[in-house]
């Protein structure tokens, strides 16, 4: 079992009362600022479209700064996530619950072979030097989970458009969706905003459209970063307003996968009416203490309700968070993630701040799947957390950088341990996605 390495109580209580300790960790945030910039410097070689990186310059882990002061009710912290049961109350297989065994094929495609792949998930061409990671495969409890099968999935979505909404793990998932299509027909990208976040790409012979859309909140947000990704104020987040960016979009797809948490967690300013209603973590500021989860509730309940209301005839899935696999510290204090292997149920647990995050999107999650049903709108739920919890193997750690220890190989690297290798585990999260898309036309 791994240790939680903070206690935000504890945290809280220290900075109550001695304002010492404020002055020390006004230094830490300037050193976690150098250290995020160096974590997130620019890619110069991702596509032949630009040199612009595929990935936001987004932080990988956040530092424990949290004040969980919430003004609403059912925030307990749940042991470790939900109940989950093989078999669902239908009858069905849930995908979602399982193990991973061993899995003597290969992947569908090969870092070498795909386009798509941003160089800070290229694991392989980064020096990873072992390829154990790659030689396993999701196994539900009582049912069988086959292989994404790239054919026969651009026949299911031939004519038909996929977005997916969120923030740098759906751009990490899109890229290994279009390697794994692309074994097919290669997806030419038709569409980028000025900053590369949001793009899109079509797959000529099916008309099959594959959009990312950059929407870190979902709702509408103004951050401020320099070049180099560092904040250098924070977030303005409205509560009451959800972002434009898909909003106006929401018509025309045929299939969307929303997702949004880890950016909650980031130093935030709330406004509701265009008047600042308090913040998370701004400690210049003689603003009220609201905490994340009391955003995160507010705004995930704006999006349930904006779907469930909207009549819209498509598929929608919300896919849940996705933790992160940090030991002996996180990526600003030596966190490292050198497993080469996958681990078992109950080894990883989840932090305090995921778990909150989680409790709170199921339990919004599930009040509007009863009222999506009764309003006609296909609302499903894409439940990765505990599948990626089993897979510390799976991130690029010191190999997000190239070559990290040619110099020294006992040098300090900054890990990164949330985003995901290509390939690597996150290919199966496809296969989850073409069994949910094969299961609309049963």
């Amino acid at each position: 079992m791994v240790k939680k390495m903070y206690s935000w109580k504890s945290w809280w209580r220290s900075v109550s009362k001695n304002n010492f300790f404020v002055l020390k960790f006004g230094v830490s945030i300037l050193l976690v600022g150098l250290g995020f910039a160096l974590l997130y410097n620019r890619s110069s070689d991702f596509s032949s479209v630009s040199d612009t990186p595929f990935l936001e310059n987004t932080q990988v882990s956040q530092p424990p700064l949290i004040s969980l002061n919430s003004q609403e009710s059912g925030d307990q912290i749940p042991s470790q996530g939900y109940e989950v049961k093989s078999i669902d109350s239908s009858g069905k297989c849930n995908l979602f619950v399982g193990d991973w065994v061993p899995y003597q094929g290969e992947p569908l495609y090969t870092n070498n072979s795909c386009s798509f792949i941003e160089e800070h998930q290229n694991c392989m061409k980064n020096g990873r030097p072992d390829k154990d990671y790659l030689h396993w495969r999701w196994n539900p409890l009582n049912c069988e989970l086959p292989r994404l099968e790239p054919e026969r999935f651009l026949e299911l979505m031939k004519n038909k458009s996929l977005a997916l909404i969120g923030d740098s793990i759906s751009r990490n998932h899109v890229q290994s969706l279009l390697c794994m299509l692309s074994t097919v027909e290669n997806a030419v990208e038709v569409y980028h905003d000025e900053e590369y976040k949001s793009r899109r790409w079509i797959f000529p012979s099916y008309n099959f459209m594959v959009s990312v859309i950059w929407s870190p909140f979902l709702a509408k947000a103004l951050i401020f970063e320099d070049v180099n990704g560092v904040s250098t104020s924070e977030i303005e987040l409205h509560l009451d307003e959800l972002d434009q960016s898909w909003t106006k979009q929401f018509d025309t797809f045929d299939y969307m996968i929303f997702s949004s948490g880890k950016w909650f967690i980031k130093g935030t300013i709330y406004y509701e009416n265009n008047h600042i209603l308090g913040c998370h973590y701004c400690p210049k500021r003689n603003f009220t203490e609201l905490g994340f989860n009391f955003a995160f509730r507010r705004v995930i309940n704006n999006v349930f309700d904006y779907i469930v209301q909207s009549k819209h005839k498509g598929i929608i899935f919300y896919r849940t968070l996705t933790p992160d696999h940090f030991e002996n510290g996180q990526w600003f204090s030596g966190g490292t993630c050198n497993r080469s292997l996958p681990s078992k149920g109950g080894e990883f647990e989840l932090n305090e701040m995921d778990q909150y995050l989680r409790n709170i999107e199921l339990g919004e999650l599930e009040k509007a799947l009863r009222k999506a049903s009764e309003n006609g709108v296909n609302l499903k739920l894409f439940d990765v957390t505990n599948l990626s919890l089993l897979r510390p193997d799976g991130h690029p750690g010191p190999y997000r950088f190239f070559q990290p220890f040619a110099k020294d190989k006992n040098g300090e690297v900054i890990n990164d341990c949330l985003h995901w290798c290509l390939p690597g585990p996150i290919d199966y999260w496809n296969d989850l996605l073409m069994e949910m898309v094969k299961d609309t036309y049963a």
